[in-house]
C-alpha cells in the first residue's frame, strides 16, 4: 500500500510541462534566427564542437530530477503492517435512479449529475461507516457491494450514466428489495438506505417495499431531485443537445419531480425526506439522521504502520540535477572522431 503524506505537493509537477513547453518555444525560436544567418548544414560547420542533442539531454535530466524532488517532497510511503481495525458505524446503500428522466435540467446540471456531487460529498464526510452502490432505471443492479473502500465508491461513482441500464423505466421497489439483499449480516439496526430518484415510479410497489425492508431494520430516507414544475428531457449526440425526449403526437415529454411518492417512501421507511435544490442537497439532515442511529463493530482490514521512502526520490532527484550540470554542451571525443573520420573520405 502506497500513500503521500503530503498529496497536495504534488500540484507542483505542473512546473514540469511547462518548462518543457518554454524550452520547445526557446528552441525553435533559437533555430529560427539561426537560418537568418545560413542552412542549417553551414551552420552545423560553424558551430564547431557544440552538440545539438546534449542541450535535449541536459533538458530531458532536469525534469527528470525536478519530478523525482517534488514526488520526494509530497512523502511517498509503503505500508508495512496490514491488521484488522475494530470500526463502529453505519452500512449505508446509495440506491441511485439513471433513468432517462434523470438528464432533465431543472437543476444544475442536470439531475443525475447533482446526484453523483451530492454522493461524492457523503463519501468525503464518512469516516467509519460503510457504503454500496445499486442503480436502478426499470431494473436495478449492485454497482459495488458493500465496502469501506471509499476511494473504490468514487472511482465506481464516476462511471455511472443514464446508459448503463439497458431496460429503461424507474423501478424503487425493486431498488428497495435489491439493497435489502445486498445490506451484510442479520441484525435488524445499523443500515441506512437513501435513495435519490425524481420519483417518477411506474414499474412496482415501492411503498410496500419500504415497509418489508424497514421491518428488517432499515431505514429508508429518500432525496428527491428535480422540480414539481417539471423539466423536458434533452437528447444529446456527441456533446449536442440535439432534441428533446418526445411522445408518440412529436411533443416533449416533461419530467416532473413525484414529491409525493417519495414522501410516502420514506414514511414506510421511517427516514427523512428531502428536495435537492441549486442551493441546498439536503446533504447535512441525511447525515444528522444517520448520526443518530445506533453503531454497529465490525473489522477492516487495513495498513497501521507506514515506512518513508522520500529519501530515494530526493536522492534520485538531486544526482540528476547534478549530471544536469556535468554535462557540457560540447560533442563528445568520439562523436568528433566520427566527423573527421567522414569528412577525411570526401573526394578532393
Amino acid at each position: 500500500m502506497v500513500r503521500f503524506a503530503h498529496p497536495e505537493y504534488l500540484y507542483a509537477l505542473v512546473l514540469v510541462p511547462v518548462i518543457v513547453l518554454l524550452y520547445m518555444v526557446m528552441r525553435a525560436r533559437y533555430r529560427k534566427n539561426m537560418r537568418v544567418f545560413g542552412e542549417n548544414q553551414l551552420m552545423d560547420k560553424l558551430a564547431g564542437d557544440t552538440s545539438r542533442i546534449k542541450p535535449l539531454l541536459k533538458m530531458i535530466l532536469f525534469c527528470s530530477g525536478l519530478s523525482l524532488l517534488i514526488i520526494g517532497w509530497s512523502n511517498p510511503q509503503i505500508g508495512t503492517k496490514l491488521e484488522t481495525v475494530k470500526r463502529e458505524g453505519v452500512d449505508i446503500i446509495i440506491a441511485l435512479d439513471v433513468s432517462n428522466s434523470m438528464k432533465a435540467e431543472d437543476i444544475r446540471p442536470n439531475r443525475l449529475e447533482r446526484a453523483k456531487q451530492v454522493i461524492s460529498r457523503l463519501v468525503d464526510r464518512l469516516e467509519n461507516d460503510r457504503i454500496g452502490l445499486i442503480v436502478f432505471a426499470g431494473e436495478a443492479y449492485v454497482q459495488l457491494p458493500i465496502t469501506s473502500d471509499y476511494s473504490a465508491a468514487k472511482l465506481f461513482l464516476s462511471s455511472i450514466d443514464c446508459d448503463m441500464v439497458p431496460t429503461q423505466g424507474t423501478a424503487i421497489g425493486a431498488a428497495i428489495d435489491l439493497s435489502t439483499k445486498s445490506f451484510v449480516g442479520n441484525d435488524n439496526k445499523h443500515k441506512a438506505l437513501i435513495i435519490i430518484s425524481d420519483g417518477e415510479n411506474h414499474e412496482d410497489d415501492a411503498v410496500e417495499a419500504a415497509k418489508k425492508a424497514n421491518a428488517e431494520g432499515i431505514i429508508i430516507n429518500t432525496i428527491g431531485m428535480g422540480s414539481p414544475s417539471g423539466a423536458p428531457i434533452p437528447v444529446y449526440k456527441n456533446g449536442v443537445q440535439v432534441d428533446f425526449f418526445k411522445d408518440r403526437e412529436g411533443k416533449p415529454v416533461l419530467s416532473r419531480l413525484d414529491e409525493a411518492t417519495l414522501q410516502e417512501i420514506a414514511a414506510a421507511g421511517k427516514g427523512t425526506y428531502l428536495r435537492a435544490t441549486n442551493a441546498d442537497d439536503g446533504l447535512n439532515t441525511i447525515l444528522e439522521q444517520i448520526g443518530k442511529m445506533e453503531k454497529k463493530e465490525f473489522g477492516t482490514k487495513q495498513f497501521t504502520d507506514y515506512e518513508d521512502r522520500f529519501q530515494y526520490f530526493l536522492a534520485g532527484g538531486l544526482l540528476l540535477i547534478i549530471l544536469q550540470f556535468l554535462t557540457t554542451g560540447r560533442k563528445s571525443r568520439l562523436i568528433q572522431r566520427m566527423d573527421l573520420f567522414r569528412e577525411s573520405e570526401k573526394p578532393s
